[in-house]
């Protein structure tokens, strides 16, 4: 899989999700063995940019190339100063949102309600790839809604403008998030492109990627909510193309090894009183599930300093381990209470 001059070490790419992939969560995921992590949407808007939360998004330390930081707007002029504002500190590859079904952003035109505009889209997409000489990657839904699915007629407008690459959720804007992600699109837009597609929506376990790979002839495949909490999905899934097999689930002290570091990241990246209550729902992703965990939950939520989620954590793994050395998962919520 290749994006512009950068070779990825495979096909699999962490979906941007506001309030997830920051830097400590994309980190993790490409040491985990994720080929790419796209960035939490950065506002196009200029006067954001000095806030906390936007110059912390724009902070790249130590992160492993190659850098992709993805912008939100509906302006072409604007989206453009975005893309040279983060390119100027250490975006390597500038993705375009046009796939976020969320009220606020399509309430200003943004997101994937630039879908019912194609003109706007070519104007943004020119604007961009003109703006700056990183690779420009566009993120789409299969259309407005299933009455109007256009993601073939924006990819063809997206190739003639430039873009390097095309990701493509299999759901409208209309869906949102729920029923079941349609590939007969991707598929299609697969076939009618050159660029590098990339398939998105309900890719959940090793089988599922293969299947969808197979089905669209995709490229890659973006993996969202599926790694909240489970970022060892990407080793599991190149695993399992590689050789046909299933590895091991990960066993308790290396959940908890990941957990403790994963919270070190987020209480240095974001202070003691943010990090808390950034990390509680990264622990309750990781825990879900897990005996004892509904419990653990609730009362973890109450918790107000780092010492006492570290405290509490370390806690409920080393009871979790007189379970046994391998994880438990369970499927009634009242064994996991």
């Amino acid at each position: 899989m290749q994006i512009g001059p950068y070779v990825l070490n495979n096909n699999l790419i962490v979906a941007p999700m506001a309030g997830v992939t920051d830097r400590p969560f994309r980190q993790l995921c490409k040491s985990m063995g994720a080929g790419m992590a796209v960035s939490e949407m950065v506002s196009s808007n200029s006067l954001l940019w000095g806030s906390e939360k936007t110059l912390r998004r724009a902070d790249h330390t130590g992160e492993v190339d190659p850098i992709s930081v993805q912008i939100a707007g509906a302006d072409p002029s604007m989206m453009a100063e975005a893309a040279r504002y983060n390119v100027e500190r250490g975006a390597q590859i500038i993705d375009i949102n046009m796939g976020c079904p969320a009220k606020k952003i399509c309430n200003v035109m943004a997101g994937s309600a630039l879908l019912q505009n194609e003109m706007l889209v070519g104007r943004i997409l020119d604007a961009v790839v003109s703006a700056v000489d990183v690779p420009v990657t566009l993120k789409i839904r299969t259309g407005w809604d299933k009455q109007h699915r256009n993601a073939l007629s924006v990819a063809h407008i997206a190739e003639n403008a430039g873009v390097c690459a095309i990701a493509i959720h299999g759901r409208t804007r209309a869906c949102a998030y729920t029923g079941n992600a349609e590939y007969d699109t991707i598929a299609a837009v697969k076939s009618a492109v050159r660029i590098p597609v990339i398939a998105n929506g309900d890719i959940t376990t090793p089988e599922k990627v293969k299947q969808v790979l197979e089905y669209t002839g995709a490229d890659a495949v973006m993996i969202g909510r599926a790694a909240q909490g489970r970022p060892w999905i990407f080793r599991e899934i190149s695993h399992y193309l590689a050789t046909g097999q299933h590895l091991p689930l990960p066993d308790v002290s290396e959940i908890h090894r990941v957990l403790i570091e994963h919270l070190h990241d987020l209480y240095h990246f974001y202070g003691e009183h943010t990090g808390v209550r950034v990390a509680r729902k990264h622990i309750s992703w990781y825990t879900k599930g897990l005996i004892g965990s509904a419990a653990f939950r609730h009362d973890m939520n109450q918790l107000q300093t780092t010492d006492q989620q570290m405290a509490a954590a370390s806690e409920f793994f080393d009871e979790l381990a007189n379970y046994g050395r391998h994880l438990t998962y369970v499927e009634n919520e009242e064994l996991a209470a």
